[in-house]
Formats: structure tokens, C-alpha cells, sequence
């Protein structure tokens, strides 16, 4: 296997400054197909969710899905783009196995949506305004399976399976506009924008967004030119990146070979290029056309789509709160920073927080417990906060016991602890643990009496009114209950027992 010379990331960056463009592509979920009645259902039987339509046969005719423009119209507004007041699909011509009409329906110099924006927020709290070029409607492809390979592609392959029920799958197409000035932040801008774009998509309900199920995949556009350079230098694409982390190293993967290739002397191929997860590289794909190559013409079996001006209004009034404005809502309701609010969204935590208040938890128990314990755990074990084995609302649970006064915060950590470990719900660990909050005055009266004779010196202390020694007394009995007393209740006791009011 031939090695890819890399160039370090601080001389690429000293030589080049970085350009990106990035095509999201968001499979809409929708009950039925772009153009056809053919079910949408993930799992069904190979090839069991196709009719002539969708498999290009002659004769079919196409009907435009009317949820999926209203789907574009909204994903156009949100984006602060112009809705066309009319526009038209096009055939995208182009031979690959997974495509059964042998050309894609899309759109071309007609979007519906265009000349917008969205504003992400970087993890130091500044904001980058990222340009959106447009969103178009088109439809998915099939879906190959290449069979006999080490690497699941189709090189080395002894044969190919096709499965044509993600063939008409409606999808948009949002496309930024060329990314300049991020310079070194090149690649965090890269998965910013698309993790915003993402918490966007599920915001307006048009799509789950879930990038590790291909129902939203980025292609990141590369390349670079010399400082105080303004020709674009030649660009490469990596297709179908489907997780926030590798989008960001995507980006900083290509700067790093685009660096080493130029300096050596050498010309950038434009080409797509497989981004691979196991180690964050790239490897060539085919060699990418022009547009012009793809023969673009007027689709000839679609009326144009003309939206009604009052229609598009009353979208747009019905958009419901987009996440920017809500994170701003929210660090005010709950009265925390802009460093804390930051930082919860870079702990990918805002989603498991406002689920485990909507399951009724006070909203600083679920910050706590979710910034705390849980993103040291999901740190500590490489995982998503959303990954970890416990729902929001087993959380909401754990804060319900706290508040009870069935359990301390140190007992509570040992639930989450054995919920984390699989041995049930918070309940269940509790009960099988045994970690239940001791309050019984009898069960702590003993342990009281036991802490007070054992440490004679700091009792006289007490009684001579210097109470903040009570806490070593406090410290003696939660150690001889290993941590289970109540403490509260503790203190009260000594002082009770010792005659003293504190």
C-alpha cells in the first residue's frame, strides 16, 4: 500500500490558506418517494419497495411528492435563503449501477432555495457566518453492496449486490458557497457548520438527521491557494462523511496532502476521495467531471414548481423556534454563561439535558449530572454523551431519589455508576446495592454515639461552641456507613446528643 506524504498541519497553514465548500446532502422522511408512492421504510426486503417509476421503466410517469417541496421550503427559510418563485428539475446524466434510470432528477441552474446563511458557533464562542450558495430537490440512488473485498468498496470485489429501495428517496442538497478566512480553523468551521445545520434539520422535523444511518452525509470540498493568492486553487472532494468528527478530519486531512503535494511541485488531481474512519485518511476515487459533463437538461416529465408567495409567508411564520435562538433562550432561562453554554454544546450535552427536564428533572440537577458524572464517564470510555447506556430518563430518576433524601450525591454517582454497568434501572441498582440513604434515628443514633466516644477531644471542642468541628464527627459516622447516612440528619444528632445548639 502506497503511503501518503503528509505535510505538518502548521507548515501547511504558514504557506496556504484553506477554501472549502460543503454539499450536505438531508434524505427527507417522508412516508413515500420523490416522485413516486413507493414507501420510504427502512428494513424492508432488497428490492421490495420499487415500482416502474422509481426504476426508470418506459412508460412511468413522475408526481412531485408535495411534503418534500414544503420540506425544501422550510430547510430554504430557515437557512435565510430566497424561495424561487419558480423552478424547474433537471436530469443529471451520469452511468453508475446503483442508479436504475441511468440519470438522477435534480435541479440545476433552477433551485428553489438560494443566496442564504447560517451563523455556526466555534467552541471558543466566536461565530463564523458560513454562506450558503443553495438547496436544491433531487432524488437518493440505490444502494450497492460490494461483495469479496477486504474493504467493503468495489475494488477487489468478486461481485456486487444492488438494492434499489433507497432509489427516489427525496433528498436536498445544501450547498455552501466557497468557505474563506477560517484559516487554521479551517476544519473545526467544517464540523460547526454541519453540526448546525444537523440540530437545524431536526429543529424543523423535515428529517431525524442521523448521520451514522446515511440520512445526512457531507461531501467536503478542498483546496488551497498561497497566501495573498485569489485563484482558487484545484479542489478535491471527500464523499459521503457521515459523522461530525470526521468532517473536521476530513478537512484537516486534505489541507495536510494538498500541502505536501504542492510543495513537492506536484498538481492537485480534482477528484472524489473515501474517507477512512479507521485512521482519518483518504484515498482517490474517480477523477470528477464538470458540470458540463453531466449534460444537464430540462426534466421533460415534470411540471415546474411555482410556490404560491402566501404559502411560503405562512411556512415561514410556522417555523417553529431554530436552535440558535432557543440555546439563547435557554442560557437565560437557566442563568448560566456563554462559556457554560458552550460548553454544555460542546459536551453534546444540550439534547440528553432538556430531554431529562422534559422527563422532570429541576434543570440544574440535569445539567449537573450530565456535565459531571456522565461526561466524565462518556470521556473516560470514548463515547458520545448520547451513546451512554442510560436515558434521560433514568437520569431524572437518579435527581428524584437526590431530592427525596433517598439518596446523597455521592450514592447517587453509584447508581449511575451500575445503571452505566447494565444492572438495571436506578431503582434496581439501589435495591441491589443497597445504597439506599440511612435516616432512622435508631440505625444513626449508634453510629452517632460510636463517633462522639471515639473522638473525645473533638466533642469537647463542640461543646465549647466551635460547631465547625462537628463536620470531622460527620466525616467519622458517614465513613462507619459507607457514605449512606444522611448528613444533615448526622449533625443534628451530635449536637443533640452533645447539648449543644448550633
Amino acid at each position: 500500500m502506497t503511503v501518503t506524504e503528509l505535510a505538518s498541519y502548521e507548515e501547511a497553514l504558514a504557506t496556504y490558506d484553506p477554501v472549502m465548500g460543503l454539499e450536505v446532502h438531508v434524505e427527507l422522511g417522508t412516508r413515500t418517494k420523490m416522485f413516486c408512492g413507493c414507501s420510504t421504510e427502512l428494513g424492508a426486503e432488497p428490492n421490495s419497495q420499487t415500482c416502474p417509476t422509481c426504476l426508470g421503466l418506459p412508460g412511468s410517469l413522475p408526481v412531485v411528492n408535495a411534503i418534500g417541496v414544503e420540506s425544501a421550503i422550510k430547510i430554504g427559510l430557515a437557512l435565510n435563503c430566497e424561495i424561487a418563485e419558480w423552478c424547474r428539475f433537471a436530469r443529471k446524466n451520469y452511468f453508475y449501477p446503483d442508479m436504475p434510470k441511468n440519470f438522477q432528477t435534480s435541479q440545476y441552474d433552477e433551485p428553489i432555495a438560494f443566496d442564504g446563511y447560517l451563523d455556526v458557533q466555534l467552541e471558543d464562542g466566536e461565530t463564523f457566518r458560513v454562506q450558503i450558495e443553495r438547496a436544491h430537490m433531487e432524488e437518493d440512488t440505490g444502494k450497492s453492496l460490494h461483495v469479496g473485498g477486504a474493504t467493503g468498496r468495489i475494488h477487489g470485489a468478486s461481485h456486487s449486490l444492488l438494492d434499489y429501495n433507497r432509489a427516489g428517496i427525496p433528498l436536498i442538497e445544501i450547498v455552501t458557497k466557497p468557505i474563506e478566512g477560517a484559516g487554521e480553523r479551517a476544519p473545526e468551521v467544517a464540523k460547526a457548520y454541519v453540526a448546525e445545520l444537523r440540530e437545524l434539520i431536526k429543529a424543523l422535523g423535515v428529517s431525524e438527521a442521523r448521520m451514522e444511518m446515511g440520512q445526512m452525509r457531507c461531501d467536503v470540498n478542498l483546496s488551497l491557494r498561497l497566501h495573498g493568492v485569489e485563484k482558487l486553487g484545484t479542489r478535491s472532494e471527500t464523499k459521503n462523511v457521515n459523522s461530525l468528527r470526521s468532517v473536521e478530519r476530513a478537512a484537516r486531512y486534505e489541507i495536510q496532502r494538498h500541502a505536501a503535494v504542492l510543495t513537492s511541485g506536484g498538481s492537485i488531481v480534482q477528484e472524489t476521495r473515501h474517507f477512512h474512519e479507521e485512521d482519518g485518511s483518504t484515498t482517490a476515487g474517480r477523477i470528477k467531471d464538470n458540470a458540463e459533463d453531466y449534460r444537464y437538461f430540462p426534466e421533460p416529465d415534470l411540471v415546474p414548481v411555482a410556490p404560491a408567495r402566501d404559502w411560503v409567508e405562512e411556512l415561514r411564520s410556522a417555523l417553529p423556534e431554530l436552535p440558535r435562538v432557543r440555546r439563547n433562550r435557554l442560557r437565560e432561562e437557566w442563568g448560566v454563561t456563554e462559556f457554560d453554554m458552550q460548553s454544555i454544546l460542546n459536551a453534546g450535552a444540550l439534547g440528553p439535558i432538556l430531554a431529562t427536564i422534559g422527563a422532570g428533572a429541576p434543570s440544574d440537577q440535569a445539567r449537573k449530572w450530565w456535565m459531571g458524572e456522565l461526561a466524565r464517564n462518556a470521556n473516560e470510555t470514548g463515547r458520545e454523551l448520547a451513546a451512554l447506556p442510560i436515558t434521560p430518563e433514568q437520569v431524572a430518576r437518579v435527581a428524584e431519589l437526590v431530592a427525596a433524601g433517598d439518596l446523597n450525591d455521592k450514592l447517587a454517582r453509584q447508581v449511575i455508576d451500575g445503571v452505566l454497568a447494565g444492572e438495571g434501572g436506578p431503582d434496581e441498582v439501589v435495591e441491589k446495592r443497597g445504597l439506599k440513604v440511612v435516616s432512622d434515628d435508631g440505625a444513626l443514633g449508634a453510629a452517632v454515639d460510636e463517633a462522639i466516644a471515639g473522638n473525645a477531644a473533638i466533642a469537647d471542642k463542640i461543646r465549647s461552641g466551635k460547631f465547625a468541628a462537628a463536620g470531622a464527627l460527620v466525616g467519622a459516622v458517614m465513613k462507619a456507613t459507607r457514605g449512606q447516612a444522611d448528613a444533615a440528619r448526622v449533625r443534628e444528632l451530635i449536637l443533640e446528643k452533645l447539648g449543644v445548639e448550633g
